[in-house]
């Protein structure tokens, strides 16, 4: 594995380069594009998703921001086998298919180009009431979350945000720590550093590593 090591300002001005790269090759008029941004909560996916709103708007594309938290399922369905269950939340707490329903069918290339920002409120337990939103020609969807990789969301760049077992195990707090067991066999499985377009290992988040090879 090759890794070079790069600022988090450098990070996102090329996450921007490659987005817009694709975009260009694409060459349909008006593409959107979906960026899938995967990695385990204290990765911080969703901050990176937030970083390259401005800079994307600042080259001409409007930035669409959706998290998976918000399309959870049901406390009845996620907590099922209990509240501390790693499989239940790899295998059952993600609603998958209505985030390709309500966002990633509708803002690809052959959808009607509007989405749903969120479909459930998982602090208050209800739905999240949201009503759907056009997204203009050329936007850019940044989804952020855990667990996204091997479940056949549709995507046009997918981002892992790596580190290593033993990094996640002393950044998870004392009481999510059977989260770990999920993210083991997440790794297992669906092989995120294998299978993303694009991995960035931040057991350093000062010094993120955009990896070269793998």
């Amino acid at each position: 594995m090759r890794v070079e090591p790069v600022s988090p300002e450098v990070l996102v001005e090329r996450l921007v380069d490659r987005v817009l790269d694709g975009l260009a090759a694409d060459g349909a008029p008006g593409r959107r594009w979906r960026v899938l941004l995967d990695g385990a909560p204290p990765t911080g996916p969703g901050g990176l998703a937030d970083a390259l709103v401005e800079p994307l708007r600042a080259r001409g594309h409007a930035a669409v921001r959706v998290r998976a938290d918000d399309f959870l399922r049901p406390a009845g369905v996620r907590y099922e086998h209990g509240r501390e269950d790693p499989d239940a939340l790899l295998d059952d707490a993600l609603d998958g298919g209505a985030l390709i329903r309500e966002v990633l069918d509708p803002l690809g290339p052959d959808g009607d180009g509007t989405y749903l920002p969120a479909l459930w409120d998982a602090r208050r337990e209800r739905s999240a009431r949201a009503t759907r939103r056009p997204a203009p020609p050329g936007a850019v969807l940044l989804l952020d979350g855990g667990f996204l990789l091997g479940r056949w969301l549709p995507a046009d760049l997918t981002v892992h945000l790596a580190v290593r077992p033993a990094t996640l195990t002393r950044l998870t707090p004392a009481a999510e720590a059977w989260r770990l067991a999920a993210e083991e066999r997440y790794r297992a499985e669906a092989d995120p550093e294998g299978t993303a377009d694009v991995v960035v290992r931040v057991d350093d988040p000062r010094r993120p590593g955009w990896v070269l090879e793998r």
